[in-house]
């Protein structure tokens, strides 16, 4: 649970994964053609281009001494057919090439995101949300970006380099050979600091993931912050965080921009000996036109050397990005389906625990410890007793949100483990403690779980649980927007829908997670008719903190340490004078015969 920290860095095992790079070539392959047209049209843009120094040539070598006017005007024309091709194509290049970046961003982030929805909850509760968002998110983009325009520049500069080599060598070997001597240093440069650079992208992308995770949780928790006035506290922590990232990235960009210089450097050094060895040789033979042609071409082909450092610098960076996002991809689903997994048949709603053993960590303190109990189909089963004793991990582990260590758990005598996770799910109704409200509207809300209702369904629901009063009174009555987490609601109208969306998916089994936790008494003894007409023929599970609302349930669960410490009806248990009447009775007391009600 370490990694669970917003100031603790994520760290990446061994050296790059070259299968990671075949891996991604498959978010390309759908868009091949669009990629050979882009190749193509930066083909001639890159051969259009490339003629003006031979026509400058011409031009000085045997046009103007010459005196041929006619041959000026057809290497101007040329000039000038050859800046619209390079305007043309060059506009048709960057419209083909942004449609089909975005079109490979879109389908990697499709895949990552669609990979979420199947992680565990063991997943999200051991890493902060933010250093899960800034992978769909920003990782993705930078990953796009370097498949889409990246690879076909990279492709262009090496197809340019070679042209260009080829025309040098046609004009004059001698001078070709020289501008060629800067290469084995500047490979060398980049076989010295390949591996500082990218450990030096991967501290940034573990500093960016902790900028994101902060800031995440701290929008999250505003009104806590503000509560207790912890804003100047936040800002204070935000920039110790900011200046880490400040100086990762300024570590890394030092380190990778020792290529951009070593580039130009060697750029000058070859030019001025270009001109040296050309003026000595021209003597022998070497024109003027030959000197100023090949220097342009000279630096030309050290721009896509350039191109190719800057490429190079991106890789290691993206790199970084695509290991985190791999990590992710490569997590397996803890929670799945069996091998032979099978569709759950319809639920009666007989539930069974068998010695049920289940610890959050791998040999770590057993949450639950040999639990084992019966529910028959109809039933309402009560799970109380102190905070942490394991009450929602039973209801938990009954959906199959976590795996247990041992032991079984049955419905209607089938191993729950047996059968495919959403035919399990699809029949059973949850609701959770964290009620969650999506933005949206009230109607959308409720129907989340059964889109195909009717609106006099989600009505019929609405009022089951008591929320057809406060939702019809709201301006936009049902489709009256909702805010992200229902921010403008309060906590017991987002429970009361919350209610209502678990009661509409009509489920054979329902577990209710202190389902009335945040609604008035007044409100909780209306509601609890609405809830025993719709527990009719249900297997229910009631997780509650108000023990009045579980005195009618069929069968109560005094759970503590992981363990059931008793059961049997409300009358039964007051009656041993045990821990559930201890536990009833303190409340009494305190509520000042509020639990009798």
């Amino acid at each position: 649970m370490a990694r669970n920290k917003y100031d603790i860095d994520e760290k990446l095992e061994g050296e790059f994964n070259l299968d990671y790079l075949k891996r991604i070539s498959k978010y390309v392959r759908p868009y091949r053609k669009q990629m050979v047209l882009t190749l193509c049209l930066m083909i001639l843009t890159t051969t259009a281009s490339l003629l003006g120094p031979y026509l400058i040539k011409d031009a000085l070598d045997n046009r103007i001494p010459n005196n041929d006017m006619e041959g000026l005007v057809y290497l101007s024309i040329l000039f000038t057919l050859a800046l619209g091709v390079i305007a043309v194509c060059s506009r048709s290049r960057i419209n083909l090439i942004n449609d089909v970046g975005q079109s490979i961003i879109r389908d990697i982030r499709l895949d990552i995101f669609s990979h979420l929805q199947n992680l565990p909850f063991s997943y999200y509760d051991s890493r902060p949300h933010g250093k899960i968002y800034v992978r769909v998110i920003n990782y993705v983009n930078s990953i796009g970006n370097l498949l889409s325009n990246g690879l076909v520049q990279v492709i262009i500069d090496l197809l340019s380099l070679v042209f260009i080599v080829v025309i040098m060598f046609y004009i004059d070997v001698r001078l070709t050979l020289i501008c060629l001597l800067g290469l084995p240093l500047l490979l060398l440069t980049v076989f010295l600091i390949k591996g500082k650079q990218r450990r030096a992208w991967q501290d940034v992308s573990a500093k960016g993931s902790n900028l994101n995770a902060y800031i995440h949780e701290s929008i999250s928790g505003i009104k806590v912050t503000q509560a207790y006035t912890r804003e100047e506290m936040n800002s204070s922590i935000l920039k110790q965080l900011g200046e880490r990232y400040r100086t990762s990235w300024m570590k890394a960009v030092s380190t990778s921009f020792t290529l951009g210089p070593v580039v130009e450097n060697i750029s000058v050094l070859v030019t001025c000996l270009i001109y040296m060895a050309g003026i000595s040789w021209i003597a022998g033979g070497v024109s003027l036109g030959v000197i100023v042609a090949f220097t342009s071409y000279a630096g030309r082909f050290w721009g896509p050397i350039n191109n190719l450092s800057n490429f190079y610098n991106q890789i290691i960076t993206v790199m970084a990005y695509l290991e985190r996002v791999f990590e992710t991809l490569d997590e397996k689903p803890t929670i799945a389906d069996a091998p032979g997994a099978y569709d759950m048949p319809p639920i009666k709603g007989k539930v069974e625990f068998e010695n049920v053993c289940f610890s959050y960590e791998k040999g770590g303190r057993l949450i639950l410890d040999n639990v084992s109990f019966v529910a028959n189909p109809g039933e309402s089963i009560a799970l109380v007793g102190p905070t942490g004793a394991g009450k929602t991990t039973i209801v938990n582990l009954l959906s199959r949100f976590y795996n247990i260590d041992s032991g079984r758990i049955l419905i209607d005598g089938i191993d729950i483990r047996e059968v495919t996770l959403k035919s399990l799910r699809k029949q059973m109704g949850v609701m959770l403690q964290d009620t969650f409200i999506f933005s949206g509207n009230i109607i959308d809300n409720i129907k989340y779980g059964k889109i195909d209702a009717m609106e006099e369904e989600v009505i019929e629901a609405a009022k089951a649980v008591m929320a057809h009063d406060f939702i019809k009174d709201m301006e936009g009555g049902y489709y009256a927007e909702t805010s992200e987490r229902g921010a403008t609601l309060s906590e017991g109208q987002k429970q009361l829908i919350s209610f209502a969306r678990t009661l509409l998916a009509d489920p054979a089994i329902l577990i209710l997670d202190e389902a009335t936790s945040s609604v008035d008494t007044k409100t909780e003894i209306a509601i609890q008719k609405g809830i025993e007409r719709l527990l009719q023929g249900r297997t229910s599970f009631i997780i509650a903190h108000r023990l009045s609302t579980i005195k009618n349930a069929s069968k109560i669960l005094y759970i503590d340490n992981g363990r059931i410490v008793e059961q049997g009806t409300h009358d039964e248990l007051m009656a041993k004078k045990g821990a559930y009447w201890r536990l009833y009775t303190e409340q009494y007391r305190y509520l000042g015969g509020d639990a009798e009600e």
